[in-house]
């Protein structure tokens, strides 16, 4: 049974990230570039999304020969409206403003 997908900052940074353009396939090496997650991170959460259907993956072979083929991950219809309710839950509290004096 796959795991329930969790609401932690990686998953949020890497959804996000995602959302600007869903429909494209993007790479590991890419996508780490853009959310600053390592690669031990980073890879563990596209697998564990995959297994559970919000992300897509496949192989893609290299455009240059001697190049080892890359998986390229997308989001799912399912993956699209996770990452939306994450995104509309992830609203930060307003920052209370500091009264004058109080920690003098």
């Amino acid at each position: 049974m796959a795991r329930t997908p969790n609401a932690s900052r990686q998953t949020r940074t890497l959804f996000a990230e995602m959302l600007k353009m869903p429909g494209k396939w993007r790479y590991g090496y890419e996508l780490s570039r853009e959310t600053k997650l390592l690669s031990g991170t980073l890879y563990p959460l596209l697998i564990r999304l995959s297994d559970q259907g919000l992300l897509e993956a496949k192989w893609e072979e290299p455009e240059k020969p001697g190049k080892p083929p890359r998986h390229a991950y997308r989001l799912t219809a399912d993956g699209v409206v996770f990452a939306r309710t994450l995104q509309k839950k992830a609203v930060r509290p307003a920052l209370r403003p500091r009264l004058a004096g109080a920690l003098s």
